[in-house]
């Protein structure tokens, strides 16, 4: 290790995920200009599919990965204190046994605001004016007319109140809607207008002419959104999923769709991803299937090392990390 370097940051990436968030020597290279006092203080290995893991894990202090490793990880790393996932979700490296004390890992929360608050406005209004059932009539080559009143004054439930939550709730509020939040704590502030804990979730649903799911997978969240809850929404209401598919009883909510008995939805996540081609979802009358888009943006990985370098800053100053991921709670 060059004698100006004090700490070795390893970057991983997969070959089999999509580019945009590939790790490259490009993007890296980009974000050490913009960054160049914290950038002379790394000495920085790029990796692929592991192709050079094990040998980065000897002395690495710091790493980048979508999926890190986790066989033996003190025994491979005896140096690294510090894990930066790609994504903001870890609902895939739960549960955190497999992470030693000592080693801090941190998420990408926070990145994803700025798209998913457009992604849920034109989600809002695309069910406001019964889009999905407009664009079905439109492939039957039906000419089927859907009148609507305006989208403001009306109220959604955002099922978690974090980032992405924070954002549908901005979205909303420019929109001219209520919102109602619906959180762990029962606590939320603006652009929240009311605030249900989850335990009184039974509660909130009626209340509302759209539900946008937010929340991370957790235990607590997987199946949330069950076969009772969903008919516990009133008839004609709009249904979003940001959040994570295992929240929401896909099979359920199929079944109010194809009667009618909700006006739409839009979907973003899905299990597995990418949806299989024979899934009955793509056929799902009033339901918009999106590719997992919503929240992410070409700038990704751009944003992703701007916000490491703003944390690296802190880690050199002795001074918190943000984002650090609560191993009890999973986010």
């Amino acid at each position: 290790m060059p004698k100006t370097a004090a700490l070795h940051l390893h970057l991983e990436s997969a070959s089999k995920r999509n580019p945009l968030f590939h790790l490259t020597e490009e993007r890296w290279a980009a974000a050490a200009k913009r960054h160049r006092a914290l950038a002379r203080r790394l000495t920085v290995t790029i990796g692929w599919d592991g192709d050079i893991l094990d040998a980065a894990l000897k002395t690495a202090d710091l790493m980048i990965n979508s999926n890190p490793p986790r066989e033996r990880l003190r025994e491979r790393a005896p140096r690294l204190k510090w894990i930066q996932t790609t994504g903001a979700g870890i609902d895939a490296l739960m549960p955190l046994d497999w992470l030693p004390a000592g080693i801090t890992l941190t998420n990408n929360s926070g990145a994803h605001g700025a798209k998913a608050e457009d992604s849920c406005a034109m989600a809002l209004l695309m069910l406001n004016a019964q889009m999905p059932r407009v664009l079905n009539a439109q492939r039957e080559h039906l000419w089927r007319p859907a009148y609507t009143t305006p989208v403001s004054g009306k109220t959604v439930v955002v099922i978690g109140f974090g980032d992405l939550g924070l954002a549908a709730g901005r979205a909303a509020k420019k929109l001219g809607l209520k919102v109602i939040a619906v959180t762990r704590s029962g606590k939320a502030g603006r652009p929240a207008d009311a605030v249900y804990p989850v335990s009184r979730l039974d509660q909130a649903l009626p209340k509302a002419d759209f539900v946008i799911v937010t929340t991370p997978l957790t235990p607590q969240t997987r199946g949330l959104l069950n076969r009772a809850r969903l008919e516990k929404i009133k008839a004609g209401a709009g249904i979003v999923n940001i959040g994570r598919a295992p929240v929401i009883d896909y099979i359920a909510l199929r079944a109010l769709l194809e009667k009618g008995a909700l006006s739409g939805a839009v979907l973003d996540v899905f299990e597995p991803e990418p949806l299989p081609p024979d899934s009955p979802l793509w056929n799902t009358p009033g339901l918009v299937v999106m590719p997992h888009i919503s929240c992410d943006d070409p700038r990704y990985i751009d944003m992703l090392f701007d916000r490491w370098f703003e944390n690296f800053g802190r880690h050199v100053a002795g001074r918190p990390l943000r984002n650090i991921v609560d191993r009890r709670l999973g986010y």
